[in-house]
């Protein structure tokens, strides 16, 4: 018999929640306690009993963000998959998708945050590093047998990178075809299938 999470639990799952929205939203400087715990519906006064500090709420909302985005990314690829596309093509295509340009609040941890995450704390910085790992074992699931050494990284890197840099471009046909670019160039260099 499955135990429903208490109240507290629920509340906790409801702040970190909006906390891992808000800094792939507005970054880890644009998070503050006060505006977190009032976009949950809750008086600041109760963050204490949550957490110990800011930076263990950052931590743990970094944390949810990477397992939000790896779900989406993993339940997009299925979809692109059952449709025909090779793993690489589907993972390829669903991150470097037009949803994925405008979806800041929801989307890859990573590519929201990378450039703030060398100055946060240990603890967020952690939980940064392995966002980092878990976006290249996702890469890695997908490559084609006989892929050189290094190659998840490259392509994770070239992901990221490359969506930082359609976000930074007018958010329209311009980023688009940055992203366009970015998949064919991609595809033709590790994609091995029939399809690609």
């Amino acid at each position: 018999m499955e135990i429903a999470p208490n109240r507290k639990a629920l509340t906790h799952e409801r702040i970190v929640d909006t906390a891992s929205k808000a800094i792939r939203r507005a970054g880890f400087q644009g998070v503050g306690v006060a505006d977190i715990m009032k976009q949950a519906g809750l008086t600041h006064g109760g963050f204490y009993a949550h957490f110990a500090s800011r930076d263990a709420l950052l931590a743990e909302a970094l944390d949810h963000a990477g397992r939000q985005s790896g779900e989406r990314i993993a339940k997009g690829n299925a979809m692109r998959e059952a449709k025909g596309a090779s793993p690489l093509r589907a993972l390829v295509e669903n991150y470097l998708s037009d949803r994925h340009l405008s979806a800041t609040e929801s989307g890859c941890a990573v590519a929201a945050l990378a450039s703030e995450m060398p100055r946060q704390s240990p603890d967020v910085r952690a939980a940064a590093a392995q966002c980092v790992r878990d976006l290249i074992t996702a890469v890695e699931r997908v490559l084609p047998e006989g892929a050189a050494p290094g190659s998840a990284a490259a392509i994770a890197s070239q992901l990221v990178g490359a969506l930082q840099l359609a976000r930074t471009l007018d958010g329209g046909a311009e980023s688009r075809a940055l992203l366009s670019a970015s998949r064919a160039a991609l595809l033709a260099q590790y994609d091995v299938s029939p399809s690609a």
